[in-house]
């Protein structure tokens, strides 16, 4: 009697562990299935999502393109840049690479304002995340503080694109309407026109690697035209 009451525990049990690994798996794939649909903060689509500081441009039709090889040492125009990324990235479109570089570069100008580097770290390539952080620290141990407002994005041009080995380099100058003040530990402004927007012109760079399977660019390089 005693052996056949033990012999039922034991398969009462296994059928407990059994159902428990059989939700557990479910609710494993329905958080991965939600995961990869919610939408990125960072593409032409509407929609944001919290914690997704990447950024990510929007996926678009595969077209195949066909890139005739360079002459030697000519070369590529703009348009051919383009055509070569696209060869190597069918996905890529310089109208949705924009859409997502303008709303990039709102983020970011706005994070570095804020002092906000964990949204900046994924955002941007090592070198640049580090430029930046040492100008945060250096702004926040002298007690100053930065606003910053992006009034207008003007213009949101690709004004270079090339391939190099893997990497897919594209170079968007954008002029920008912002209003950009900073002040002391005792909020005196030392520094622009809490009234007044200014025109600024930026050239950001953006990378990716092609043949990875993360569609993230991340920006490389800052500069102002010279």
């Amino acid at each position: 009697m005693g052996e056949g009451f033990y012999f039922i525990d034991i398969l009462i049990f296994a059928m407990i562990a059994a159902f428990l690994v059989y939700r557990l798996r479910g609710v494993l794939g329905r958080r991965h299935g939600e995961e990869r649909q919610r939408p990125n903060p960072y593409t032409s689509r509407p929609g944001q999502e919290a914690g997704d500081n990447v950024v990510t441009l929007p996926d678009r039709a595969r077209v195949p393109v066909d890139v005739p090889p360079p002459a030697p040492d000519e070369p590529y125009s703009l348009a051919a840049g383009i055509a070569q990324i696209q060869a190597n990235d069918p996905t890529f479109d310089e109208k949705g690479f924009v859409q997502g570089a303008k709303a990039a570069f709102g983020m970011i100008v706005t994070a570095f304002a804020q002092g906000d580097t964990p949204t900046l770290r994924p955002l941007l390539s090592d070198d640049v995340y580090d430029n930046f952080a040492a100008a945060i620290r250096s702004r926040q141990s002298s007690g100053e503080t930065l606003e910053t407002t992006v009034t207008n994005i003007r213009e949101a041009d690709v004004t270079e694109a090339r391939m190099d080995g893997r990497t897919a380099f594209v170079t968007v100058t954008f002029i920008s309407e912002q209003i950009n003040v900073t002040r002391d530990k005792d909020g005196t402004v030392i520094e622009g026109d809490p009234e007044q927007p200014l025109e600024v012109v930026d050239i950001w760079t953006f990378a990716r690697n092609t043949r990875s399977r993360n569609p993230n660019w991340t920006l490389i390089e800052t500069r102002v035209p010279s």
